[in-house]
């Protein structure tokens, strides 16, 4: 049995072991997940932990944010575009879904994708198929699928701001990451685990203290 990683996260607190045990068991897993948490929380570190102790770890880990680009854009980038397709398509793009062919999609801060784009995650979700922007030709593909965002997707749902169909999709498994404040007792190993980074880096020898008691 290939041994758990969770290499960059830092933590032995209930709360942190409760979220290493949840890991464990949703890695082997071939079922989606969606991370929610604070900005900060470490949902990303959660996400390829999730990724490199899962029978995917070979493949591709693809990430996207969907808050930094346009509809448009966010389109062409999941599913690529063939040239010719809109202005500025001067040659074929092949998008994050294919090239996460069998490893795992990133799909970060998913709250902030538009309805329309949505209805077509949806699709490809579900059929496990879709057709590049401006093309004919349907891609099968097997991947994955991990989620995360700041918001709360369920009040999003109930605004008509997120689609039901989709969040269900999404969150077959979810898991809530712990802002630091509720995890006091973990900040004298963070200081540590920091410290030696940054010793690591710049070849230094910065020390420092940090009370257990904060």
């Amino acid at each position: 049995m290939k041994k758990m990683r969770f290499d960059e996260i830092v933590g032995q607190s209930r709360a942190m072991q409760e979220i290493y045990e949840i890991i464990s068991k949703v890695a082997g897993k071939n079922v989606n997940v969606l991370v929610q948490g604070e900005s900060g929380t470490g949902k990303e570190l959660i996400v390829r932990s999730i990724h490199y102790n899962s029978d995917r770890y070979k493949h591709a880990f693809i990430k996207v944010n969907c808050a930094s680009l346009p509809e448009q854009l966010l389109e062409s980038e999941l599913f690529g575009h063939e040239k010719g397709s809109f202005t500025g398509a001067l040659q074929q793009r092949i998008g994050r879904f294919e090239l996460a062919h069998q490893g795992t999609l990133f799909l970060d801060e998913i709250g902030e994708m538009s309805l329309v784009t949505q209805a077509k995650l949806l699709r490809a979700i579900q059929y496990r198929e879709f057709e590049r922007v401006g093309g004919s030709k349907t891609i099968k593909v097997d991947t994955r699928i991990v989620c995360a965002t700041n918001r709360d997707l369920w009040k999003a749902v109930q605004e008509g701001r997120f689609r039901e169909d989709l969040f269900y999709r999404l969150n077959v498994i979810s898991l809530q990451t712990v802002p630091l404040r509720e995890l006091k007792e973990d900040i004298p190993l963070m200081v540590s685990h920091f410290l030696k980074k940054i010793n690591e880096k710049f070849q230094g020898d910065v020390s420092g203290g940090c009370s257990a008691g904060l």
